[in-house]
């Protein structure tokens, strides 16, 4: 028997073409319906440590694991040869989990598609790369946005603002379903909160994800009202709400570490 969840969390650029809003519903994009699983099946495969239906990325890369079809036993047996007994893993979206899997964490999370965002570069950004990893981990654990791992950078580009030299605000791209492209730890130091710094790098991003043919889109926690009020002011919309949970494989745990 499946065991039941209800967990709560907590001027435009000319030359940038977007398709017409009419060609792409945008409540109904099933590409997106399970984005970390469509990703790691297409543009993101090259990261995929995958047994049949269950696939994840790199523990230093992402913290998520995916099912081809969240509500198939056989996709959660994949899981399981995937990564072992007693091994804690974040699934999402998921309603319900099988018999002999333990929830031991989880939350709501909003995902939301640009449907109006003004998308135009931000000249005093600059490209971060791995050599800024460690500062980029510092702000991270100081403005908390997300999972943000050692190798996360490597998923996308990431542009950062910085004052005197110290990065004092960031935003990237993270997971890559066929044709979209997600807008992730978007993030500005407390003291410099209140500038737009987040909002300018939100839309140099967004110029870059559209200007190779994506769309971007982004995910928040659905408690988290402050960042979702700011991404439907600049042109996002509220797509879809879902649950996301840490869970436990069936088995004697070894080291259970959050994958």
């Amino acid at each position: 028997m499946a065991q039941q969840t209800d967990l709560h969390g907590g001027g435009a650029q000319p030359a940038l073409h977007i398709p017409a809003l009419d060609d792409i519903p945008v409540l109904d994009i099933p590409v997106l319906d399970n984005a970390v699983w469509t990703a790691l099946d297409g543009p993101h495969a090259h990261f995929a440590e995958r047994f049949g239906k269950a696939a994840r990325y790199p523990a230093d890369v992402y913290a998520f694991a995916a099912l081809a079809e969240p509500g198939d036993p056989a996709a959660w047996a994949d899981l399981h040869t995937l990564v072992g007994p007693g091994a804690v893993v974040r699934v999402k979206p998921v309603d319900e989990i099988p018999a002999g899997w333990e929830v031991v964490g989880g939350g709501q999370g909003v995902q939301l598609v640009d449907t109006g965002l003004r998308a135009e570069p931000a000249p005093e950004a600059v490209r971060l790369g791995l050599d800024d990893v460690p500062e980029i981990l510092d702000l991270v654990a100081r403005t908390q946005p997300g999972p943000f791992l050692k190798r996360t950078i490597e998923m996308g580009t990431y542009l950062g603002i910085r004052d005197g030299g110290v990065l004092v605000a960031m935003a990237g791209e993270r997971i890559h379903p066929p044709g979209w492209t997600e807008i992730s730890a978007v993030c500005t130091a407390p003291e410099y909160r209140g500038r737009g710094l987040a909002t300018r790098l939100i839309r140099a991003v967004a110029a870059s994800i559209r200007e190779r043919g994506d769309r971007p889109f982004l995910h928040a926690a659905a408690d988290n009202t402050r960042a979702i009020r700011l991404y439907e002011s600049i042109g996002f919309t509220l797509r879809r709400r879902s649950t996301i949970l840490a869970v436990r494989s069936p088995g004697t745990p070894g080291e259970a570490t959050v994958l």
